[in-house]
């Protein structure tokens, strides 16, 4: 009768980067031909580690470049105290810790969780990742997962029909430095509300399945033109994170170039310390060629290959796609197709940035946010502004939006001329822009009127920048009008909300005399009236007849 271990098979299922299109690494899955030594495993936490060690020798010689993923029970770890075997395992495959992400499976029910975060310190201190699996259909309780501190979340893909607890996730992610990845997508609605709820990673059957050999090719959807639109700050690095070529600092050259020869996608090799902090730089071309030369491999093949390679280009893994271009813009011009390493707080390699990802990215971006710009202030539009706000709601951030738009507008352009109107609000849109500091966002959503979105505590000098100036159009005084709804976290649900409790304030900022600021706040009744004086009886009486916006 033939052992469990000799019926057991392994199968490998891409982990996607849904920013690059790319696979970030490969999921090992065991897979038995009888039985259910996963139900074994649980209960068997020699068991389990055995086969997590089976899984890394698996896959020797199936990839040799792809970042691992190795799924773990909490139980386990809780009951051994980490994994001194998988280390073993992985440093006798060739591999190096940092490589190998540990999966930490539920359940996590009468889990010591001491035990457990003593173990994932010990697996950290050792090189790996770890990542929370299985969280939104599993036992993880909030607590443990935030003491877990994960370097990655995988979240249900069931979860997806609740796009606030998706979104809620992806913030508590932010906090904890972790990427947010949806496990199981089968479907291109899925892989839409995947990335509209800012998850970075997927996998599942609508990529590719498992398989016994890592798939060469994965299936990404087209992007859906409704995707959430990126940060105003731009796109982070680690969005655009790929796996990286590294070996051991002091491999040779004829390593080097044996890794590039044999994997043509892969478009430099960095060299690591045992800590994993990289140390030289090779890209392909230019080590190639000088092994190409006459001469250069029977000069340099045996030798060290960080003689042939470049002090290596660094960033953070939460730096910014531009100041991974200022990186990248300061270095030497030859250099500027070298691949950028993102390292983690430890300054370990946890992959590389490609130029061509960012460029590409960043013209997208400059594209949409151009196509979203008023033709006449050169500001962003309602959908930025509008989107903006359901980004704060969703982080349970307090906000104030604010409406501001000219007095008797119309007026101005008939008496002043179209041209003096543009003027007067460039000068506004202006005004404003120079105004706005930190989180403040400023739109122009047509004709006079302004969206502004602040933090609350910086309404004042905002307003008073915009209010106390002496506006004129073709000589002729101007006043400004400006209505002001607080929104504190949970008052509001969406952007609608906020607009509605809006507009009954701007109409009684409408009605007073004078520049005018009322301000009130989603949930109270009435509003207060920081700038303007009540109308007179004849005022009031032309306002009742005049429908709409003087």
């Amino acid at each position: 009768m033939r052992s469990w271990s000799e019926s057991l098979r392994f199968a490998f299922q891409p982990v996607v980067n849904l920013s690059t299109g790319g696979v970030a690494a490969l999921e090992v899955l065991a897979r038995p031909e009888a039985g259910d030594i996963l139900a074994e495993a649980r209960r068997d936490p020699e068991l389990d580690g055995q086969l997590a060690v089976l899984a890394v020798r698996a896959a020797v010689g199936k990839e040799s470049l792809l970042p691992l993923h190795v799924n773990v029970f909490a139980g386990t770890l809780a009951d051994l105290g980490g994994l001194t075997s998988l280390h073993a395992a992985v440093c006798g495959a060739g591999r190096m810790p940092w490589e190998v992400t540990i999966d930490v499976c539920p359940p996590y029910t009468h889990v010591p969780q001491h035990a457990l975060l003593e173990a994932v310190t010990a697996l950290r201190e050792q090189g790996f990742r770890i990542s929370a699996d299985g969280v939104g259909d599993g036992d993880v309780p909030l607590r443990l997962l935030t003491d877990l501190g994960p370097d990655l979340v995988k979240l249900d893909a069931s979860l997806l029909a609740r796009p606030a607890a998706v979104r809620a996730m992806r913030t508590l992610c932010d906090g904890l430095r972790a990427l947010l990845c949806v496990e199981g997508v089968e479907t291109e609605r899925q892989f839409a509300a995947a990335l509209s709820a800012g998850a970075q990673l997927a996998q599942g059957e609508l990529f590719a399945p498992p398989a016994r050999l890592p798939a060469a090719d994965v299936y990404v959807p087209r992007r859906s033109p409704e995707v959430e639109a990126p940060s105003p700050s731009g796109p982070l690095a680690r969005e655009f994170v790929r796996p990286a070529a590294l070996l051991p600092a002091n491999a040779s050259a004829a390593q080097v170039r044996a890794l590039l020869t044999g994997s043509p996608e892969v478009s430099g090799v960095l060299l690591v310390d045992r800590n994993g902090v990289p140390v030289r730089s090779m890209h392909r071309s230019r080590f190639l060629l000088s092994l190409s030369g006459r001469y250069g491999h029977a000069l340099y093949a045996d030798r060290p290959a960080a003689k042939l390679g470049d002090p290596p280009r660094t960033v953070g893994i939460d730096a910014t796609a531009w100041e991974v271009l200022e990186v990248v813009a300061d270095g030497v011009r030859d250099r500027t197709s070298d691949d950028v390493a993102a390292v983690d707080a430890y300054g370990r390699c946890v992959g590389v940035v490609r130029l061509a990802d960012l460029v590409r990215a960043l013209a997208e971006t400059r594209v949409e946010e151009a196509a979203g710009l008023n033709p006449l202030t050169r500001l962003p539009g309602s959908d930025a502004i509008t989107g903006e706000v359901d980004r704060r709601i969703a982080d349970g951030r307090p906000f104030a939006l604010s409406w501001l738009d000219v007095d008797h507008f119309k007026q101005v352009n008939d008496g002043a001329g179209f041209a003096a109107g543009d003027d007067l609000i460039r000068s506004v849109g202006r005004a404003l822009l120079v105004a706005a500091s930190g989180s403040t966002r400023v739109g122009h959503i047509g004709g006079d009127d302004f969206l502004v979105l602040a933090d609350p505590e910086g309404l004042d000098p905002l307003a008073t920048s915009v209010l106390d100036v002496p506006w004129t159009a073709g000589g002729r005084p101007v006043t400004l009008s400006l209505a002001t709804v607080l929104c504190p976290p949970g008052s509001v649900t969406d952007h609608r909300e906020a607009a509605a409790s809006l507009a009954p304030l701007k109409k009684a900022a409408k009605a007073l005399r004078g520049v005018s600021w009322v301000l009130g706040q989603v949930g109270l009744p009435g509003h207060e009236i920081l700038r303007g004086a009540d109308p007179t009886p004849s005022e009031a009486g032309c306002a009742v007849g005049e429908p709409g916006r003087a």
